[in-house]
């Protein structure tokens, strides 16, 4: 399940290395699982061969089925394009040179003085720098750190984080991180006021909470030393005992060379995400580097300028006196993908209606942007998201393939491809729909149905049709689930897509766990049971919706938009469009009745200012809102195909 990586088509050779088992319509969901979820798929990463070959495995089982994949230029796949993780480029064209009032110039070193970040774009320039303390233009507390300093067209020198982190109190979010500190935030706040490129340096307290850190660390080594040296007389393997004692004593060698003072690392290339749509260049620099340029036009140390910041929330930002010359190079490399689609045709009066059920295929590769363990670059096989609701998928496919009988309705099965992105093959699918979308009379979606618990499960869009709610009460009886319904058709997964083209929507679902977007996402810790459970069920709300006399009424449901934040900002009634791409923030659609809908927004408009504030992308937008309050009418420049409009949108109070 999505919330920030395929080659060309695989030869048919493929399908040797394809587990032949039992047949299709025989197999059992967990074997599906198995195979999805297994090393060998890389876990399913864009850009990865494992992708493909979970591509080629539903076809091929589509196909054993019979059903009907001579869709798309003679197969299965509905092919596009998208970005792959970032890369940086070669370091020859990326660079940061320091140039003071007299023309010296100062080289800082790749690697050793700073990093390229992929939250920023590829770029050149030359510009003024200008210190703009943490970065922050912030409503609650009151604080703004571009007031009084020019950012337009210069490149911006800010500290990582935010002021009073060790403060109970601060009026940011106490000890924890507000949104203020994040990357993403700050790189969105300095593009709104027109910075060039950014410069980011570490916080003392950060620095600080680092080297007792490694003084804590120190001390457990020694210890360990200590008891292995101990129990080394009496080792039965002396040489692994012996080898184990050298390992503790290098490590212990490495932190004392380093020593336990303040270590200032530099934040690695995909350190603070993945970015995307911005070609604003990002870096992260050592304090070093600018420690002394920012003492001699504030008069202070950079760390008596944190101690003011923290104590009165005082803007301290100054232009510098000095220039920089930058070269940024971030490689987003495209590749093709694709949804994996088959049919099977109905028959009768109905035949020309459709009903859809979907699952995502994709997930995270060996992590990176998006995953929850960000530390490691292990596989992340994600059996529950979303082999788990492939498996159901394909689950409900045999069953209604194997039916004596056909259809009533035309029943299309399509495994989604870069879900984990932002819905990006749903949302490509429904601009370019193979059976049309006003025939679509509902859309069924499985998304991490592997984990049943306590025999609880979710079902979202219950109230997207009329018929809906009653319908999955009565198929219950035979499973006596304890169902939690969740209200609406907008979600963070690839029911969303349908649902803003009016069509009703459900979404089934088992609840997330402690092993989300992280390695330890396997097919051991699927409920098997649990698991054939729910796909039964939703087999037969499918069968029961294919055979339905009319078609589901469908029901328009207010609710929050689901992506970009929340919290206290005020409610503009947007969807965003993952799957666009270029500057700006685009709309997969408004909201029936929300600021958006009433200034007269449409879907595929793309906003590209808000107010005063340019828009780059979703957090430039998000960012951008903040800074306005319930009832406030704000001007809205939006890209409509070759047009440029501006709508006055009244906001509404948070919901």
């Amino acid at each position: 399940m999505a919330n920030l990586q395929s080659r060309l088509l695989f030869s048919l050779a493929l399908v040797a290395f394809i587990p032949l088992t039992v047949s299709a319509v025989e197999k059992d969901p967990l074997d599906d699982i198995k195979y999805l979820s297994s090393d060998e798929l890389q876990g399913r990463g864009i850009g990865t061969e494992g992708l493909d070959k979970a591509a080629e495995y539903i076809a091929r089982e589509f196909r054993e089925l019979g059903m009907k994949t001579e869709l798309f230029d003679g197969g299965p796949f509905q092919t596009f394009k998208m970005d792959t993780t970032p890369k940086l480029g070669p370091k020859e064209n990326n660079s940061l040179v320091l140039i003071d009032s007299k023309g010296n110039r100062k080289e800082l070193k790749l690697d050793k003085d700073f990093s390229t970040l992929a939250v920023g774009g590829t770029g050149k320039l030359e510009a003024e720098l200008v210190f703009v303390g943490y970065g922050i233009t912030a409503k609650k507390p009151k604080y703004d750190e571009y007031a009084g300093i020019d950012a337009k067209g210069k490149i911006v020198v800010l500290i990582r984080k935010e002021p009073q982190q060790a403060n109970p109190h601060s009026g940011f979010n106490g000890t924890k991180s507000s949104q203020h500190a994040y990357f993403t935030r700050k790189v969105a706040n300095a593009f709104e006021h027109g910075a060039a490129a950014v410069i980011m340096v570490n916080d003392e307290h950060s620095l600080k909470q680092s080297r007792v850190a490694a003084e804590k660390r120190l001390v457990q080594l020694q210890d360990r030393l200590a008891e292995e040296t101990k129990k080394l007389e009496k080792a039965e393997d002396k040489k692994k005992a012996e080898a184990a004692i050298a390992h503790l004593k290098k490590n212990i060698a490495e932190l004392e060379g380093e020593g336990v003072e303040i270590k200032d690392k530099l934040v690695p290339f995909l350190g603070a995400g993945g970015g995307g749509n911005r070609k604003t260049p990002v870096f992260f620099a050592t304090r070093e580097s600018f420690a002394d340029i920012i003492k001699a036009a504030a008069n202070k140390s950079l760390s008596d300028i944190e101690t003011a910041i923290d104590k009165d929330l005082t803007s301290h930002s100054v232009a510098l006196g000095w220039k920089a010359a930058v070269q940024s190079d971030v490689i987003r490399r495209k590749v093709d993908v694709k949804n994996v689609v088959a049919v099977i045709e109905g028959k009768g009066p109905l035949a020309n209606e459709t009903v859809v059920v979907g699952a995502h295929y994709d997930h995270l590769g060996s992590g990176g942007p998006g995953s929850l363990a960000p530390w490691t670059r292990d596989i992340h096989n994600g059996a529950d998201d979303n082999a788990s609701g492939t498996s159901g998928l394909l689950h409900v496919a045999r069953a209604i393939a194997n039916q004596k009988t056909p259809p009533a309705r035309r029943v299309v099965f399509i495994a989604f491809t870069g879900e984990e992105r932002g819905l990006i093959g749903s949302a490509h699918y429904v601009k370019q729909p193979r059976f049309p979308l006003k025939n679509t009379v509902a859309m069924i979606n499985m998304d991490m149905i592997g984990r049943l618990k306590d025999n609880k499960l979710i079902i979202q869009g219950l109230d997207t049709a009329t018929e809906f709610d009653a319908l999955a009460d009565r198929l219950n009886k035979t499973y006596q689930f304890a169902i939690t319904k969740k209200s609406g058709g907008f979600g963070p997964s690839d029911h969303s897509s349908f649902y803003s083209k009016k069509i009703p929507v459900m979404h089934v679902f088992t609840g997330t766990h402690s092993d989300y977007h992280r390695p330890s996402d396997d097919w051991e810790r699927v409920n098997a049971e649990g698991l054939r459970k729910v796909a039964n069920l939703t087999r037969d709300i499918v069968q029961e919706i294919i055979a339905m006399p009319k078609r589901p009424e469908y029901k328009e449901v207010k609710q929050k938009q689901f992506a970009g934040g929340g919290g206290d900002r005020p409610y503009f009634g947007s969807i965003p469009d993952f799957a666009q791409t270029g500057e700006g923030y685009a709309l997969m659609d408004v909201t029936k009745g929300g600021p958006a809908d009433r200034a007269g927004m449409k879907s595929g408009d793309v906003i590209i200012q808000l107010a005063e504030s340019k828009i780059g992308n979703l957090e430039d937008f998000d960012s951008a809102l903040r800074k306005h309050k319930a009832g406030e009418k704000v001007p809205v420049k939006v890209r409509r195909g070759k047009e440029t409009i501006t709508l006055q949108v009244i906001l509404d109070p948070p919901r």
